[in-house]
Protein backbone atom coordinates (compact mmCIF):
# COMPACT_ATOMS: atom_id res chain seq x y z
CA UNK A 1 0.00 0.00 0.00
CA UNK A 2 1.23 3.50 -0.83
CA UNK A 3 1.02 5.51 2.41
CA UNK A 4 1.70 9.16 3.18
CA UNK A 5 2.57 9.87 6.82
CA UNK A 6 2.27 13.53 7.81
CA UNK A 7 4.59 13.89 10.79
CA UNK A 8 5.80 10.65 12.32
CA UNK A 9 9.47 11.44 12.96
CA UNK A 10 9.41 11.44 16.77
CA UNK A 11 7.83 9.80 19.81
CA UNK A 12 5.25 7.15 18.87
CA UNK A 13 5.52 8.07 15.20
CA UNK A 14 8.76 6.05 15.11
CA UNK A 15 7.27 2.66 16.11
CA UNK A 16 4.33 3.46 13.82
CA UNK A 17 6.50 3.98 10.76
CA UNK A 18 8.66 0.96 11.61
CA UNK A 19 5.53 -1.21 11.81
CA UNK A 20 4.31 0.10 8.44
CA UNK A 21 7.68 -0.78 6.91
CA UNK A 22 7.66 -4.27 8.47
CA UNK A 23 4.21 -4.82 7.01
CA UNK A 24 5.51 -4.12 3.52
CA UNK A 25 4.03 -0.69 2.86
CA UNK A 26 5.57 1.99 0.65
CA UNK A 27 5.94 4.92 3.07
CA UNK A 28 6.45 8.59 2.28
CA UNK A 29 6.95 10.95 5.23
CA UNK A 30 6.00 14.61 4.93
CA UNK A 31 7.63 16.91 7.50
CA UNK A 32 9.25 20.32 7.82
CA UNK A 33 12.58 18.53 7.43
CA UNK A 34 13.87 19.18 10.93
CA UNK A 35 14.32 15.52 11.82
CA UNK A 36 15.12 12.36 9.87
CA UNK A 37 15.40 9.44 12.31
CA UNK A 38 16.78 6.06 11.30
CA UNK A 39 13.87 3.75 10.52
CA UNK A 40 14.06 -0.02 10.08
CA UNK A 41 13.81 0.19 6.32
CA UNK A 42 13.45 2.51 3.38
CA UNK A 43 11.20 5.58 3.43
CA UNK A 44 10.79 8.53 1.09
CA UNK A 45 10.73 12.09 2.42
CA UNK A 46 9.16 15.30 1.24
CA UNK A 47 9.50 18.67 2.93
CA UNK A 48 6.53 20.98 3.47
CA UNK A 49 4.83 23.26 5.96
CA UNK A 50 1.46 21.57 6.43
CA UNK A 51 -0.07 24.85 7.71
CA UNK A 52 0.72 26.53 4.37
CA UNK A 53 -1.53 25.36 1.49
CA UNK A 54 0.96 26.53 -1.14
CA UNK A 55 3.75 24.57 0.53
CA UNK A 56 1.59 21.43 0.58
CA UNK A 57 0.58 21.94 -3.05
CA UNK A 58 4.19 22.39 -4.14
CA UNK A 59 5.33 19.25 -2.31
CA UNK A 60 2.40 16.91 -2.94
CA UNK A 61 -0.17 18.63 -5.16
CA UNK A 62 -2.26 16.17 -7.12
CA UNK A 63 -0.46 13.06 -5.84
CA UNK A 64 -2.49 9.99 -4.96
CA UNK A 65 -2.01 7.73 -1.92
CA UNK A 66 -3.90 4.66 -0.85
CA UNK A 67 -3.84 5.98 2.70
CA UNK A 68 -2.85 9.16 4.52
CA UNK A 69 -1.94 8.93 8.20
CA UNK A 70 -2.13 12.46 9.58
CA UNK A 71 -0.32 12.65 12.91
CA UNK A 72 -0.22 16.43 13.22
CA UNK A 73 -3.69 17.70 12.29
CA UNK A 74 -4.04 20.41 14.95
CA UNK A 75 -6.87 22.43 13.45
CA UNK A 76 -9.44 22.64 10.70
CA UNK A 77 -7.18 24.79 8.51
CA UNK A 78 -4.45 22.13 8.79
CA UNK A 79 -6.87 19.56 7.39
CA UNK A 80 -8.00 21.90 4.63
CA UNK A 81 -4.44 22.68 3.52
CA UNK A 82 -3.72 18.97 3.17
CA UNK A 83 -6.90 17.47 1.75
CA UNK A 84 -7.47 20.23 -0.79
CA UNK A 85 -4.14 19.32 -2.37
CA UNK A 86 -3.58 15.57 -1.89
CA UNK A 87 -5.77 12.68 -3.02
CA UNK A 88 -6.23 9.55 -0.92
CA UNK A 89 -8.54 6.55 -0.76
CA UNK A 90 -8.55 6.43 3.05
CA UNK A 91 -7.48 8.79 5.81
CA UNK A 92 -6.48 8.15 9.42
CA UNK A 93 -6.33 11.22 11.65
CA UNK A 94 -4.45 11.18 14.94
CA UNK A 95 -7.08 12.73 17.18
CA UNK A 96 -7.31 12.67 20.97
CA UNK A 97 -9.55 11.62 23.85
CA UNK A 98 -9.54 15.31 24.75
CA UNK A 99 -12.42 15.77 22.29
CA UNK A 100 -14.75 14.33 24.96
CA UNK A 101 -16.44 16.93 27.15
CA UNK A 102 -17.07 14.95 30.33
CA UNK A 103 -14.77 12.79 32.45
CA UNK A 104 -16.02 9.43 33.73
CA UNK A 105 -15.23 5.74 33.47
CA UNK A 106 -15.39 3.91 30.14
CA UNK A 107 -16.01 6.85 27.79
CA UNK A 108 -17.27 5.55 24.45
CA UNK A 109 -16.67 6.95 20.98
CA UNK A 110 -20.24 8.15 20.46
CA UNK A 111 -19.86 10.69 23.29
CA UNK A 112 -18.35 13.04 20.73
CA UNK A 113 -20.18 12.88 17.39
CA UNK A 114 -17.96 14.56 14.82
CA UNK A 115 -20.67 14.97 12.22
CA UNK A 116 -22.89 16.91 14.63
CA UNK A 117 -20.25 19.44 15.60
CA UNK A 118 -20.34 22.92 14.12
CA UNK A 119 -17.47 23.56 11.71
CA UNK A 120 -15.30 26.65 11.99
CA UNK A 121 -12.18 27.24 9.93
CA UNK A 122 -9.53 27.91 12.52
CA UNK A 123 -5.80 27.62 12.98
CA UNK A 124 -4.12 26.12 16.02
CA UNK A 125 -6.10 27.43 18.97
CA UNK A 126 -4.84 27.65 22.55
CA UNK A 127 -7.72 25.33 23.46
CA UNK A 128 -6.24 22.01 22.34
CA UNK A 129 -9.49 20.07 22.78
CA UNK A 130 -11.47 22.48 20.61
CA UNK A 131 -8.73 22.56 17.99
CA UNK A 132 -8.89 18.77 17.66
CA UNK A 133 -12.69 18.71 17.51
CA UNK A 134 -12.53 21.11 14.59
CA UNK A 135 -9.80 19.06 12.90
CA UNK A 136 -12.05 16.00 13.00
CA UNK A 137 -15.06 17.93 11.72
CA UNK A 138 -13.14 19.53 8.84
CA UNK A 139 -12.24 16.12 7.42
CA UNK A 140 -15.90 15.42 6.65
CA UNK A 141 -15.88 18.34 4.20
CA UNK A 142 -13.43 16.48 1.95
CA UNK A 143 -14.06 12.75 2.29
CA UNK A 144 -16.88 10.26 2.79
CA UNK A 145 -17.22 9.20 6.44
CA UNK A 146 -16.65 5.52 5.64
CA UNK A 147 -13.15 6.38 4.36
CA UNK A 148 -12.09 8.27 7.51
CA UNK A 149 -10.79 6.97 10.84
CA UNK A 150 -10.28 9.15 13.93
CA UNK A 151 -7.89 7.53 16.40
CA UNK A 152 -8.47 8.88 19.90
CA UNK A 153 -5.81 8.36 22.56
CA UNK A 154 -5.38 9.62 26.12
CA UNK A 155 -1.91 10.69 27.37
CA UNK A 156 0.85 8.70 25.68
CA UNK A 157 3.86 7.62 27.75
CA UNK A 158 7.10 5.97 26.73
CA UNK A 159 10.85 6.07 26.54
CA UNK A 160 10.84 8.75 23.84
CA UNK A 161 8.28 11.05 25.48
CA UNK A 162 9.42 14.65 25.05
CA UNK A 163 6.64 16.25 27.16
CA UNK A 164 8.37 15.76 30.53
CA UNK A 165 5.11 14.96 32.33
CA UNK A 166 6.28 11.75 33.98
CA UNK A 167 9.68 13.32 34.67
CA UNK A 168 7.88 16.16 36.52
CA UNK A 169 6.71 13.73 39.21
CA UNK A 170 10.05 11.96 39.48
CA UNK A 171 12.07 15.17 39.70
CA UNK A 172 9.75 16.85 42.20
CA UNK A 173 9.80 13.86 44.52
CA UNK A 174 13.55 13.39 44.05
CA UNK A 175 14.29 17.06 44.74
CA UNK A 176 11.62 17.38 47.48
CA UNK A 177 9.85 20.17 45.65
CA UNK A 178 6.15 20.84 46.46
CA UNK A 179 3.46 19.79 43.97
CA UNK A 180 -0.19 20.72 43.69
CA UNK A 181 -2.31 17.66 42.86
CA UNK A 182 -6.11 17.76 42.83
CA UNK A 183 -7.10 14.17 43.40
CA UNK A 184 -4.66 11.50 44.56
CA UNK A 185 -7.41 8.90 44.17
CA UNK A 186 -8.29 9.96 40.64
CA UNK A 187 -7.90 7.13 38.12
CA UNK A 188 -6.52 7.94 34.70
CA UNK A 189 -6.01 5.93 31.51
CA UNK A 190 -2.76 6.05 29.55
CA UNK A 191 -1.36 4.37 26.47
CA UNK A 192 2.16 3.07 25.87
CA UNK A 193 4.05 4.68 22.98
CA UNK A 194 4.62 1.38 21.15
CA UNK A 195 0.91 0.55 21.23
CA UNK A 196 0.07 4.12 20.19
CA UNK A 197 2.24 3.81 17.10
CA UNK A 198 1.65 0.17 16.25
CA UNK A 199 -2.15 0.37 16.53
CA UNK A 200 -2.30 3.10 13.89
CA UNK A 201 -0.07 0.99 11.63
CA UNK A 202 -2.36 -1.98 12.32
CA UNK A 203 -5.36 0.06 11.17
CA UNK A 204 -3.71 0.51 7.78
CA UNK A 205 -4.52 -3.16 7.17
CA UNK A 206 -7.57 -3.45 9.46
CA UNK A 207 -9.30 -0.16 8.73
CA UNK A 208 -12.10 1.07 11.00
CA UNK A 209 -14.19 3.99 9.82
CA UNK A 210 -15.25 6.63 12.31
CA UNK A 211 -13.76 7.18 15.77
CA UNK A 212 -11.85 4.49 17.66
CA UNK A 213 -10.45 4.76 21.19
CA UNK A 214 -7.13 3.26 22.16
CA UNK A 215 -5.60 2.91 25.64
CA UNK A 216 -3.97 0.42 27.96
CA UNK A 217 -6.09 -1.89 30.04
CA UNK A 218 -6.85 -0.59 33.54
CA UNK A 219 -6.54 3.07 34.57
CA UNK A 220 -4.12 3.90 37.39
CA UNK A 221 -4.56 6.01 40.50
CA UNK A 222 -2.31 9.06 40.46
CA UNK A 223 -1.61 8.31 44.14
CA UNK A 224 -0.41 4.80 43.30
CA UNK A 225 1.96 6.14 40.67
CA UNK A 226 3.36 8.64 43.17
CA UNK A 227 3.69 5.94 45.85
CA UNK A 228 5.74 3.80 43.47
CA UNK A 229 8.10 6.70 42.76
CA UNK A 230 8.36 7.48 46.49
CA UNK A 231 9.31 3.89 47.24
CA UNK A 232 11.87 3.77 44.43
CA UNK A 233 13.50 7.02 45.55
CA UNK A 234 13.10 6.55 49.29
CA UNK A 235 11.52 10.01 49.58
CA UNK A 236 8.05 11.38 50.23
CA UNK A 237 6.17 13.62 47.84
CA UNK A 238 5.41 17.11 49.17
CA UNK A 239 1.85 17.97 48.16
CA UNK A 240 0.56 21.47 48.92
CA UNK A 241 -1.91 23.93 47.42
CA UNK A 242 0.89 26.37 46.60
CA UNK A 243 3.11 23.76 44.97
CA UNK A 244 3.89 23.53 41.26
CA UNK A 245 0.82 22.48 39.27
CA UNK A 246 1.26 18.81 38.45
CA UNK A 247 0.45 17.29 35.07
CA UNK A 248 -3.08 15.88 34.83
CA UNK A 249 -4.24 18.59 37.28
CA UNK A 250 -8.01 18.94 37.12
CA UNK A 251 -8.71 15.22 37.13
CA UNK A 252 -11.63 14.32 39.37
CA UNK A 253 -12.79 10.74 39.79
CA UNK A 254 -11.97 8.55 36.81
CA UNK A 255 -11.13 9.23 33.17
CA UNK A 256 -10.98 6.00 31.20
CA UNK A 257 -12.11 4.81 27.79
CA UNK A 258 -14.03 1.99 26.16
CA UNK A 259 -11.78 0.19 23.65
CA UNK A 260 -14.23 -2.43 22.40
CA UNK A 261 -14.13 -1.09 18.83
CA UNK A 262 -10.34 -1.46 18.78
CA UNK A 263 -10.50 -4.97 20.26
CA UNK A 264 -12.98 -6.00 17.59
CA UNK A 265 -10.25 -5.47 14.99
CA UNK A 266 -8.15 -8.12 16.74
CA UNK A 267 -5.71 -5.69 18.35
CA UNK A 268 -4.99 -5.94 22.08
CA UNK A 269 -3.35 -3.13 24.03
CA UNK A 270 -0.78 -3.92 26.70
CA UNK A 271 -1.83 -3.89 30.33
CA UNK A 272 -0.72 -0.69 32.00
CA UNK A 273 1.11 -2.56 34.76
CA UNK A 274 3.26 -4.35 32.17
CA UNK A 275 4.92 -1.15 30.98
CA UNK A 276 4.27 1.79 33.36
CA UNK A 277 6.38 0.67 36.30
CA UNK A 278 9.34 -0.52 34.20
CA UNK A 279 9.13 2.85 32.45
CA UNK A 280 9.23 4.71 35.77
CA UNK A 281 12.28 2.65 36.80
CA UNK A 282 13.99 3.52 33.52
CA UNK A 283 13.25 7.24 33.87
CA UNK A 284 14.51 7.29 37.46
CA UNK A 285 17.73 5.68 36.30
CA UNK A 286 18.07 8.12 33.40
CA UNK A 287 17.41 11.19 35.55
CA UNK A 288 19.64 10.01 38.38
CA UNK A 289 19.01 9.94 42.11
CA UNK A 290 19.92 13.07 44.02
CA UNK A 291 20.68 12.73 47.71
Amino acid sequence: MKILVVGGTRFFGIPMVNALIRNGHDVTIATRGNSKPEFQGKTEYCTMDRMDPESVKKALGGKHFDLIIDKIAYGSNDVKALLENVICDKYIQMSTCSVYFNDHACISEDEFRTQEYELRWEGRLSDYSETKRLAERATLEFMDPDRISFVRYPVVMGENDYTGRLDFYIEHIRDEKPMNIDDMDGRMAFIYEKDAGEFIAYLADHFVSGPVNGCSEDPVKIGNMIAYIENALGKKAIITLDGDAAPYKGLKGERSFNTERARQTGYHFRKLSDWLYPLIDARIAALGKKV
